[in-house]
């Protein structure tokens, strides 16, 4: 377990000594990535601190509601301005990854940067691409981890209803709601602190759980009757989805998230898989249950990673060899058979 306290002094130095403070998130940031970022973004806010943000592609649509949300530049949409951005930055943190192919098409430019560079992140396996890395894999999201250097940082419970939503969304959605991950007691006593100061949860909740359109719902519907596959004799599922089927139903960014933890909830399953058709590549989702590992799985395999019992990969060929791959990897798990919950 990482003891926060010791990074603090350099992290506080580094945030009240800088004048251009660029915070990035990951691609395809889900609700941690994000809710990290703003959490971040609204402390310095409170503090008279300059600070500007940046995603490598577009958010989510069950997010794009959040406090400040709005004021992230996106890459792909103002690569002019956000290379500007990042040449004009003395300190860029880099929130919830570890591998810096997860800037995307900012990737070249944030490395060539002469800026200190910080990464708080809470997966396995850091790769070592900046000054300062801030990781506990102990923690359920990287904005519990940011919370925890937050207090330490200001001395005293610091809980604006902007920064604690950000805070809480953070948490729900890498826990998916306390369903999953590393959560601890720990846990909830900042989700405690957080209700204590009278936000909405529910209100929260429905923007994030219940914010679907109903084609998003019928997509789900095609996942599970006509694209899941159940092994049992591996203790598998998988679902796919083509590229047809994302038209057909008018996907939208965010619309599969959670598919890959819906197989789980069937009787003797430990291990599942969702394969997005995308244009040119097979993005690939991995959770599990108990001791079986897709973190290692991911990395073995997919060139991916991530947690133990939750981590993601890409393959670039045809679905169909997509799938004919992850069989045979599958195949070649053979303590999966044995694996326990």
């Amino acid at each position: 377990m990482l003891d926060s306290g010791k990074y603090t002094k350099e992290l506080s130095k580094l945030l009240f000594h800088s004048t251009n403070i660029l915070c990035i998130c990951h691609i395809n940031p889900d609700g941690d990535a994000i809710g990290s970022q703003l959490a971040l973004y609204h402390y310095l806010l409170s503090k008279g601190i300059k600070v500007e943000m940046l995603s490598p592609n577009n958010l989510q649509e069950f997010i794009k509601w959040m406090d400040g949300a709005d004021k992230i530049i996106i890459y792909i949409n103002d690569r002019k301005k956000c290379k500007k951005l990042i040449e004009n930055a003395d300190l860029i943190i880099m929130f919830d990854f570890n591998h810096s192919d997860r800037l995307g098409e900012a990737e070249e430019y944030i490395l060539k940067s002469k800026a200190r560079k910080v990464i708080i992140d809470h997966h396995l396996d850091s790769e070592d691409f900046a000054d300062l890395i801030i990781s506990d894999p102990t923690k359920c999201s990287t904005s519990e981890l940011l919370h925890e250097i937050i207090q330490k940082i200001n001395k005293e419970k610091f809980l604006e209803r902007p920064y604690a939503e950000a805070i809480y969304v953070g948490i729900i959605t890498d826990t998916g709601n306390f369903a999953h991950g590393a959560y601890s007691g720990n846990t909830f006593r900042i989700i405690a602190d957080i209700l204590d100061t009278g936000i909405e949860k529910d209100r929260l909740f429905n923007l994030v759980y219940n914010n679907f359109s109903a084609d998003r719902l019928r997509l789900q519907g095609l996942a599970l009757d006509r694209r899941m596959v159940v092994l049992p004799e591996y203790k598998t599922a998988y679902i796919f989805l083509t590229k047809s089927d994302l038209i057909e139903y008018r996907y939208r960014k965010g619309d599969t998230e959670g598919f890959v933890n819906m197989p789980l909830s069937i009787n003797g399953i430990i291990f599942t898989a969702l394969l997005v058709e995308k244009e040119g590549f097979i993005k690939l989702s991995f959770r599990s249950k108990g001791n079986f590992s897709v973190n290692d799985f991911a990395r073995m395999h997919f060139k991916g990673g991530g947690h133990l019992n939750a981590s993601g990969g890409e393959y670039y060929d045809t679905l169909e060899n997509t799938i004919e791959y992850f069989l045979k990897a599958l195949k070649s798990e053979t303590n999966l058979v044995t694996s326990k919950v």
